[in-house]
């Protein structure tokens, strides 16, 4: 008799095995239902959420300062709205106990996610990353509480907060990966990292699977394809984008009185469709 657990872990599983394809697995970050929807229509195979998007979609700004109950309500949302599969950006895991980052872990598995973000960032300027040895507990925290059913993306923010001189920092950023791979993360990120060449030093060095963060000044995915990353992602990229159309539409409406930064909106038929 197949259980809940058995589908969750097979959903995961057949995630993971999109991280070993061959091909670069590229995950767009969603923020609410209606995005995910367009992201699925347009082919892709699996969604990540953006914890930056949708905590500027509540209201927060990013950080941690949306409760872990309101993220993951609409992480349910958009993993309800979906066939395919979400793995959820939930920071650095609401809390900062290895018994916080368990919870959350079985969390995102009871809202339909298969895959979590688990950052190394405090947010607290003067101890900018967690001690290593916590966050290796934290990280084994998630593998034991959720098992095969969440596929852990454990990420360092090394090179997005350019912490260590710029000699010392790729060392610095290899040890945490590594340490966080072998603490049973079934793929690293290391987001703020662009240049080719160490990308593809750091992919060689880890043998194991890579995120990179991708955007305006990133390698095309092609390249970054070539230089064996595993996966990337936009990030809040495409919501702050939106809003940059927010405010064209907003300044147009408001100065000239024109529509022209409404032409190419998906019609109010089409994404009424999309949300039957």
């Amino acid at each position: 008799m197949c259980t809940d657990k058995d589908n969750q872990k097979g959903r995961a599983n057949e995630f993971r095995k999109m991280h070993h394809g061959g091909r670069i697995l590229i995950l767009p970050n969603a923020w609410d239902a209606a995005g995910a929807r367009v992201f699925e229509k347009a082919g892709f195979g699996a969604i990540a959420t953006t914890s930056a998007g949708i905590a500027f979609t509540m209201g927060f700004p990013d950080g941690q300062r949306i409760s872990r109950d309101e993220m993951l309500g609409v992480v349910k949302r958009i993993a309800k709205a979906v066939k395919i599969p979400v793995t959820a950006d939930v920071e650095a895991g609401y809390g900062d106990r290895p018994e916080d980052t368990a919870q959350t872990a079985r969390a995102v598995a009871e809202v339909g996610g298969v895959g979590m973000n688990l950052e190394d960032a405090t947010g607290d300027s003067e101890k900018p990353l967690f001690d290593l040895a916590l966050q290796v507990e934290r990280v084994n925290a998630v593998r034991e509480a959720a098992g095969e059913t969440i596929v852990l993306n454990a990420r360092t923010d090394v090179y997005l907060l350019q912490l260590e001189t710029p000699e010392k920092r790729y060392d610095a950023a290899l040890q945490r990966l590594i340490a966080y791979r072998d603490a049973g993360a079934d793929c690293v990120f290391v987001p703020g990292l662009q240049d080719s060449v160490t990308i593809a030093r750091l992919v060689k060095d880890l043998a194991c699977p890579v995120n990179i963060l991708v955007g305006p000044g990133a390698q095309p995915i092609s390249k970054l394809e070539e230089l064996g990353v595993a996966r990337v992602t936009v990030g809040s990229g495409a919501m702050r984008a939106t809003m940059g159309l927010v405010k064209r539409i907003a300044e147009e409406l408001k100065g000239p009185g024109t529509y022209k930064s409404l032409e190419g909106a998906i019609s109010y038929a089409d994404l009424n469709r999309r949300m039957e």
